[in-house]
């Protein structure tokens, strides 16, 4: 309850934030791969936790800078196999104490994401992504804003909860690109 009381309290203070970091110090033990520095924000999210999302715009301007220069672009096409990126996208599994170390992780892409008008259920922590790529098109520009966005959402918006995936080491590089497959060819249910 109390954990509770802490995320909810807006804005969120330096001294709050030290607060919840003692106690998910306190209440969560590391087992398996889940280890503790899950659980302490890196400077960057620390950032947006003390500004309460809304750090001064140069600040965030020189920060998403810093973020975009992280990502890692393969040479090559950028859309791989929307089939596969289907399955990553609904996929929940990975990085939990029990998975095994190195084994694939899947995006959980639907617990914040509409992919696609199928879904019986989804998250709305993100915007909509069904028709994603038969708004937006599918030309070399918008794939690569789709990898790095999937890679490191934070190069295009400081402060997104959207996860950093790639940088992360959460996605491989073909993962990736199977998503941006999934948002973006004409095929893919994401688009229909």
């Amino acid at each position: 309850m109390r954990l509770a009381a802490l995320l909810l309290a807006a804005p969120l203070t330096a001294l709050a934030q030290a607060d919840v970091e003692k106690v998910l110090k306190r209440d969560f033990q590391p087992r398996g791969q889940a280890t503790m520095d899950r659980v302490v924000p890196d400077a960057l999210q620390r950032v947006c936790n003390e500004t309460n999302g809304k750090p001064p715009a140069e600040l965030a301007k020189t920060l998403e800078a810093d973020q975009l220069k992280s990502i890692v672009f393969p040479g090559g096409a950028l859309i791989g196999s929307w089939q596969r990126g289907e399955r990553i996208a609904q996929g929940g599994r990975g990085l939990t104490w029990s998975d095994k170390p190195g084994a694939p992780n899947d995006g959980s892409c639907y617990n914040c994401h509409q992919l696609s008008p199928r879904e019986s259920s989804f998250g709305t922590i993100g915007p909509s992504l069904y028709r994603f790529g038969a708004l937006h098109g599918n030309g070399p520009e918008v794939q690569k804003y789709v990898y790095g966005k999937i890679y490191n959402a934070k190069a295009y918006n400081l402060c997104s909860q959207m996860p950093r995936l790639g940088y992360s080491g959460t996605l491989t590089e073909e993962q990736i690109k199977d998503l941006v497959g999934l948002l973006l060819d004409p095929a893919s249910p994401v688009n229909q």
